[in-house]
This record gives structure tokens, C-alpha cells and sequence, in this order.
């Protein structure tokens, strides 16, 4: 539902509300207020805390005594035209929740600024194990590839969904992904790099002259990796996918050529998995986990050069956004600078595989 809030007939609701580090931009006595008056049964005090380790839009675990939730709003100040659209990602999570792909639950999307002065939902709070590297440190080895397995089929059982019958025709343009996302790509560049990197000037001339002649449509994820995955506290399996904010209807070689950017990059390259003895460590292949995708996916389309460096180029210019950010003093993470400046190391390791393709 989207929610509604009108602060004369709750402000007599008391506030309990406590909060941890990371939370300081957020008056959270208005958001107790604004959440008891809009789900019914919540008790206890308000604990309000920042999930620490996301890039995109600020998240907060907000916890009572008999119920967990999720709260996800835009940065505050500035932002890229349709950046950040935490609308979208309601949206999307909205049509998606009768089908049997694994999502938090969502319950309510407050679209004006006068509870936390950006637009935001709130969510159920899932339970389960997130991992920022892709050598799933801790895990047996066996259970790796279970896990990389398991990331496979969850993106293809998405791609399988018949978008139209979830309500999401309007949700992009069926065809011509790829020459809009090309473009799309290169405008953000020019709006928010912090300095010039020729390759991805380079590889931007190339991607547009070499576009698949494949049209197909499926619902994208957009940043479909490790990281965006909860899987299951005890089993190896994913139970959510996480961080809608980039999906779209789109091409679904781009989701599964994304997916596999932990194969082109090192470990401290945003947690890759490029120069891990993977044998020892139970992760499959980039083959393996493509081939688990195919096969689900139920698809004889097949991830190729050209659909890695457009994810690398992508992704790149994504990190420069984020040192953008940084510089401006509007990053969602105190590691952004840092983060974003690897926008460079993406741009380069495209560039070694375009040369790799002549």
C-alpha cells in the first residue's frame, strides 16, 4: 500500500524510540510516530539502526519487540534523474510477491519528505546470511557451489517470470535494450565523473557498434550479484534477492553477464573472485554456473564477450557515481570514496577483454 500520514491525528503517540550509530540524519521519534500509526499491533520501544555496507540507498533495520522491519529511502540532497527510485523498487517487489521468486516482503511506500526527508518504504526484515565477498568466507566448501548454484537458478527462475501478467508492462521498453542502456550509461558518465578515463570512452564507441542482434525481454534485476543475495541462516540457498533499485525490463544476458563479474575481478575489487584457487575453494566455473543458468533459464542464448565488458563498462561508470557522491558529500557509505575510486580498475579490466576479443 502507499501510505498516507497525517501528523495532527498521531501526534499524540509517545515515543520510546532508540537508535545506534549511522542514524543521526533521521529524526526517528517521526518515524515511530509515522510507523505505529500505519501498521496496526506494533509494540515496545523503536530500535533504529543503519545497515552498514550498501552504496545505493540508505537502509535501517528498525526493530520492536514483536516485529522487524526494513526501512530503504533515497540519499538526501541531489541525485541523478531517476536515480536512487525507491518507487521503482516498491513497485517491482509489489508485483513480484505472488510469484515463487524469493523477496522480502513489502508493506507500505511513503512518497513525500516529511518523515525522513526523502521518499522511502518499509519492508519485513528477512533472516539469513549476507556475504560482501564472493569467496563466501566461512562457508564449507561444498555449500559454495551450492550457493553459486543456487544464485544461478534464482536468476533464472526471475527471468522466467511472464512480466506482463505480473503488471510490469509499462515497467521499460520491450527490445532495444542495450543501444538505450549504452546510451544511458554514457550520459551518466558525463554527468557524474570526477576525472577522464579513455577507456571507457574507448569501450563505449565499441559497445555501441557491436550490439547483439538478440531483442529479447525479461524483468532485470540490474545488479544481480553475491552481494545483493540473503541466503538461507543455516542451508545454502538463496531465500531473498535484494536492492531492486536498477531493475527494468530488459535484456536478460545483461542480468547473467553481470552476475559473472566476480570472475573478471580480484578480491579486493568490490569482493571478486579473480586469482581464488576456486577448485579448493568449492566456487564453480564461470562455465558451470552459466551452464546451471542455461538449463533453468530453459535458454540456448548464450553470455559472450560483449555482454561482460558492457557489465564491466556499466558497473564502472555505477563506482564513479558513487565517488561522485563521495566528493559531494552525499555518499549512502563512509567507504565510498574508496569504493568509487575502483571505476578505474572496472574501465581497464573491460579494456583488457576488448583487446582479448581483436
Amino acid at each position: 500500500m502507499t501510505a498516507s500520514f497525517d501528523a495532527g491525528q498521531i501526534a499524540a503517540v509517545r515515543n520510546n524510540a532508540q537508535t545506534q550509530s549511522g542514524t543521526a540524519e533521521l529524526d526517528p521519534e517521526r518515524i515511530d510516530v509515522f510507523l505505529r500509526a500505519s501498521l496496526s499491533g506494533l509494540s515496545g520501544s523503536m530500535l533504529l539502526e543503519r545497515v552498514t555496507g550498501g552504496q545505493s540507498n540508505p537502509t535501517f533495520f528498525v526493530t520492536y519487540s514483536n516485529r522487524r522491519l526494513v526501512l530503504r529511502k533515497q540519499p538526501a540532497g541531489e541525485i541523478l534523474a531517476s536515480a536512487h527510485a525507491v518507487d521503482r523498487e516498491y513497485r517491482v517487489l509489489s508485483a513480484l510477491e505472488r510469484s515463487k521468486i524469493p523477496l522480502p516482503r513489502v508493506l507500505l511506500f511513503y512518497p513525500d519528505r516529511d518523515v525522513v526527508g526523502t521518499p522511502f518504504y518499509v519492508m519485513e526484515r528477512v533472516e539469513g546470511r549476507v556475504f560482501h565477498e564472493g569467496a563466501l568466507p566461512g562457508v564449507a566448501a561444498a555449500d559454495r557451489r551450492s550457493m553459486y548454484l543456487s544464485m544461478a537458478g534464482t536468476l533464472a527462475r526471475l527471468h522466467r517470470v511472464d512480466w506482463n501478467a505480473a503488471g510490469l508492462a509499462d515497467y521499460g521498453k520491450p527490445g532495444g535494450y542495450f543501444d538505450r542502456q549504452i546510451k544511458r550509461w554514457t550520459r551518466q558518465w558525463e554527468l557524474s565523473k570526477t576525472r577522464e578515463i579513455d577507456e571507457i570512452e574507448q569501450i563505449a564507441v565499441w559497445l555501441r557498434a557491436n550490439v547483439p542482434d538478440s531483442d529479447e525481454t525479461t524483468i532485470c534485476h540490474g545488479d544481480f550479484r553475491i552481494g545483493n543475495l540473503m541466503f538461507h541462516p543455516q542451508e545454502p540457498r538463496v531465500i531473498a534477492i535484494l536492492d531492486w533499485e536498477l531493475s527494468t525490463l530488459g535484456h536478460p544476458l545483461a542480468d547473467a553477464a553481470y552476475s559473472c563479474l566476480a570472475w573478471h575481478t580480484l578480491p579486493e575489487w568490490y569482493g571478486g573472485i579473480r586469482g581464488l584457487d576456486l577448485r579448493s575453494l568449492g566456487i564453480p566455473s564461470q562455465e558451470e554456473y552459466l551452464a546451471c543458468y542455461y538449463e533453468t533459464a530453459k535458454t540456448n542464448a548464450r553470455v559472450s564477450a560483449f555482454h561482460i565488458i558492457f557489465s564491466l563498462f556499466r558497473f564502472a561508470i555505477i563506482l564513479e557515481g558513487i565517488a561522485a557522491r563521495a566528493k559531494s558529500g552525499n555518499a549512502a557509505a563512509d567507504n565510498a570514496e574508496a569504493v568509487g575510486s575502483l571505476s578505474l580498475a572496472y574501465a581497464r579490466r573491460a579494456a583488457e577483454l576488448l583487446a582479448e576479443t581483436k
